[in-house]
């Protein structure tokens, strides 16, 4: 399909460049509220805003033509986003994906050119909503500002030690340096990773998670490195593995310190040589992919407990980045609960001194995602209240 075909606001002599003064966006995310905050956003008489829910609707607007700009969650209910995406570009390649930030609804996107559409779109988007648009080289940088001024997508705070861990991510994020990024759960270590992608120059490229912890130990294999017809029983066709959809882009393994002894030294190969064996095949494949690691364990002790291997634990420790824990940055505690409170609450909705109080006498052993799990149950408990009060923070 032609992209002329796809979207009539396409000009067929300059494909990708659009032509009208209203352009079509499509909102895909099953997070009503998300919607409906970016919706309020977009001038009516500019964009010509669609929503859905799912990525299979969403592939259905694309289809039909109805929309050149897609502002995606990556928390689809029904598709992995690295699948829409390879869809997308392999099918409707003048389409433009801004990818969002699946805890904030921040964009992410990295560097959209002064000509392109996306470019007016965040900068509207921008208005409303804690992200700036800056020139830099010709090109444009979206980052979080005020609390995050450190500047990487997604990642509130002001904290000194948030900036010490921006500055480090913005020092590695430009090479193909394998980071290890370690701290205690719920720290945002998943947003760490995204972020160095996303200002990466494979930032057009997959971005690939595997979690090591959540894929039971046989499948995990075949997951990681793909297999063969017949490698196995229920094996009916030959399919690839993660690791090689993740080509040209960002593979993260998230809590890699649960990873099975016996896939280690298999994955140890992959570092170090690039290389892929599939389940049931002789044949091997190189691939070009950027490592990223995150585990909130002590790997230093597992490497002593012989339960993770030591000349692995170095080859993913090339670029270590410790997250603090929230108790170690309170002060960015009151940044946090706007950030959620804008993503979950409607419009106009406050937290009152007394709900602040509750909120800054916890201790927060879960991190940024129990401040996230707190607000959104608040929101839920609210009802029809303008005011979130101490009744409805459960902590």
């Amino acid at each position: 399909m032609s992209s002329a075909i796809l979207n009539p606001l396409l000009s067929p002599s300059s494909p990708g460049r659009i032509t009208s003064a209203k352009v079509s966006v499509l909102l895909v995310s099953s997070n009503e509220n998300l919607r409906r905050e970016l919706a309020s956003r977009l001038a009516p008489n500019r964009w010509d805003v669609h929503q859905v829910v799912s990525g299979a609707s969403a592939l259905e607007k694309i289809h039909d033509g109805v929309a050149s700009l897609v502002m995606l969650d990556p928390a689809l209910p029904d598709l992995r986003v690295e699948e829409f995406r390879e869809i997308i570009e392999a099918n409707y390649p003048a389409v433009e994906i801004i990818p969002l930030n699946s805890h904030t609804g921040q964009p992410v996107l990295g560097a959209p050119l002064p000509d392109s559409p996306c470019f007016d779109l965040l900068r509207e988007v921008a208005r409303g909503g804690g992200v700036s648009i800056e020139t830099a080289s010709s090109k444009l940088a979206v980052d979080t500002v005020g609390k995050e001024a450190a500047g990487l997508p997604g990642f509130v705070g002001s904290a000194p030690a948030v900036q010490r861990v921006c500055a480090m991510v913005r020092l590695v994020a430009p090479r193909d340096t394998t980071v290890l990024l370690t701290g205690e759960t719920g720290t945002g270590k998943d947003l760490v990773a995204n972020a160095v992608h996303q200002l990466s120059p494979r930032r057009q490229r997959p971005f690939v998670v595997i979690n090591c912890a959540a894929i039971p130990e046989p499948l995990l294999e075949a997951e990681l490195f793909g297999f063969v017809k017949g490698a196995f029983t229920g094996a009916i066709q030959s399919r690839v593995g993660r690791i090689h959809t993740a080509q040209g882009g960002t593979l993260f393994l998230d809590e890699v310190g649960d990873l099975p002894l016996g896939l280690q030294s298999k994955l140890l190969r992959f570092v170090e040589q690039g290389e892929v064996q599939r389940l049931g095949s002789t044949d091997t494949f190189r691939v070009d992919v950027r490592i990223i690691a995150a585990t909130n364990a002590n790997l230093r002790r597992l490497v002593q407990e012989h339960s993770f291997r030591e000349d692995l634990f170095y080859r993913l420790s090339v670029f270590p980045i410790e997250l603090p824990p929230l108790r170690d940055r309170l002060g960015d505690l009151g940044a946090l609960t706007q950030t959620f409170l804008k993503r979950f609450c409607r419009h106009g909705v406050t937290l009152s001194p007394e709900a602040a109080a509750v909120l800054r006498q916890h201790t927060w052993p879960g991190n940024v995602r129990e401040v996230r799990n707190v607000i959104e149950r608040a929101s839920i408990l609210l009802g029809l209240g303008r005011e979130v009060r101490p009744e409805h923070i459960v902590v």
